[in-house]
């Protein structure tokens, strides 16, 4: 039977598994042999720095000499030196041959102007505040925070969503009714379904939706089973009068601090109108407060869960105001929905990192989380001003709404230009959303020719030029 190396916690030198093979000859050709094809097959690389004589004896349970003279005979062939100080390496010039070439994934190059919704400004990303806060965070963390983690979350994170949400956006809520999730869809595949690759859900269909939201939204509902059925949106939002006329609705899932991605927060009269119409029908209202931080032009409007928790789920993420590379959400839940959501995420889900957690409690608890989005609201609101500037100067006939929060705007075209537009774009490598992309199917109605500007997502320095190349493509105005 062959013997393998176990690497022993003395030795020195790279890790690797070596098997010897009986019939090469004795310990010392099976050595030998077992380190050459190591360095042939590219397994020990040029440079690698190998056990010393003890260390590998000992693991193998060899004689010291035997592993001397293996060591001796592949310096000898080429396959290894040997130098006073410098312990035994692998030669440089024992290049492996190159490998049989196998197809990569190859990411296609991005586009020379990105205008897309749906994510900040990447360079923004606040580094420093955020190393700063992990290594805090790691001091202050207790030992079990290594260990196995909560389905609910970290209650330092837990504890400071809730001082915060009740704070900036209006949340009523405890730590007890905060579940960390690892963003919005993930929120959603437990409410609904899909979690893992299964249509398990916690709640059921049919849910109204805006006639105007993300279709990857509605594709993961459709996937768990969940019927949707569109409510019309007008400059006051999304028309929640509409709820009592579909029979059997479970729910409704709207956007109400700015609605995605036509814009506006849902007027006053239709969030009391949704709250009241859950509580007659025994339903739930899903908020997706995506981006509530940023408002310019009004009042900060506060979540609609502050007019009653137990008929309100709350999601949120930190995806628009951090970054969506890191893998963090909450669900504000009412009490009664708190443990049949971790008995649908698991005792083994892919929960969101406890290091993650705990820093972000950190940046939220410093105040440095205030701060990054203070600081990136007032840099977003001069880039919206500049993009109605451009637009002013260069395309006056193109009307822009939506602008009064968030972080994208929508372009009003002329009928039956969309397209066309979306084209020309392409060819001058400017990446943009067209409006009709965002509409239900079953959406009755006139539709309505736009564009979906992220003025969020190009890099400061390449902002003005994405400007530019907008202005470019837009329909000249009509005769």
């Amino acid at each position: 039977m062959p013997e393998s190396w176990v690497n022993s916690a003395e030795r020195i030198g790279a890790d690797l598994h070596l098997s010897l093979p009986a019939e090469k000859g004795g310990r010392q050709a099976a050595l030998t042999h077992a380190l050459r094809e190591a360095v042939r097959e590219g397994r020990l690389a040029p440079g690698t720095r190998l056990p010393p004589y003890r260390s590998l004896a000992a693991d193998l349970a060899v004689a010291r000499n035997t592993v001397a003279s293996a060591y001796a005979e592949l310096v000898a062939e080429g396959w290894l030196t040997a130098r006073q100080g410098s312990g035994t390496r692998v030669a440089a010039r024992a290049t492996p041959p190159r490998p049989a070439q196998v197809t990569q994934r190859t990411q296609p190059p991005g586009p020379a102007h990105d205008l897309r919704q749906g994510q900040p400004d990447a360079a923004s990303f606040p580094r420093t505040a955020w190393l700063a806060a992990g290594r805090r965070a790691l001091v202050a963390a207790p030992n079990e925070a290594f260990g196995p983690g909560d389905p609910q979350g970290r209650i330092e994170l837990r504890s400071a969503l809730a001082e915060y949400l009740s704070r900036v956006r209006g949340v009523r809520t405890t730590p007890g009714r905060i579940v960390v999730c690892s963003g919005f869809a993930h929120a959603l595949r437990l409410l609904y379904g899909g979690v893992g690759g299964r249509t398990r859900g916690l709640l059921r269909g049919p849910l109204a939706v805006e006639s105007y939201g993300l279709p990857f939204h509605r594709d993961l509902l459709d996937a768990a089973g969940v019927r949707t059925v569109p409510l019309s949106i007008d400059e006051y939002g999304a028309n929640t009068g509409e709820l009592g006329s579909p029979k059997g609705l479970k729910g409704v899932l709207l956007t109400p601090a700015h609605q995605f991605p036509t814009g506006g927060p849902l007027h006053s009269a239709r969030r009391a109108a949704a709250v009241d119409w859950a509580r007659a029908h025994d339903a739930l209202l899903v908020e997706d407060d995506y981006d509530g931080e940023f408002r310019y032009d009004r009042e900060p409007v506060g979540a609609v869960q502050g007019l009653d928790p137990e008929r309100v789920v709350y999601l949120g993420s930190v995806s628009k105001s951090l970054s969506p590379a890191i893998r963090l959400g909450w669900m504000v839940l009412p009490d009664h929905l708190v443990e049949p959501v971790l008995a649908v995420k698991g005792q083994r889900e892919a929960w969101a990192s406890a290091l993650d957690q705990l820093t972000l409690a950190e940046l939220v608890a410093s105040g440095h989380y205030d701060r990054h989005v203070r600081r990136m609201r007032q840099r977003y609101r001069a880039r919206r001003d500049q993009l109605s500037e451009a637009l002013a100067a260069h395309a006056p006939h193109i009307g822009v709404t939506g602008v009064a929060a968030g972080l994208h705007a929508v372009l009003s075209l002329p009928a039956g230009t969309e397209t066309a537009t979306l084209r020309a774009a392409a060819r001058q490598g400017l990446a943009l959303d067209g409006l009709t992309g965002f509409r239900h199917p079953d959406a009755t109605g006139p539709t309505a020719d736009g564009l979906v500007v992220g003025y969020a997502t190009p890099p400061e320095h390449a902002y003005g030029a994405a400007l530019e190349a907008l202005c470019g493509v837009l329909p000249p105005a009509g005769p």
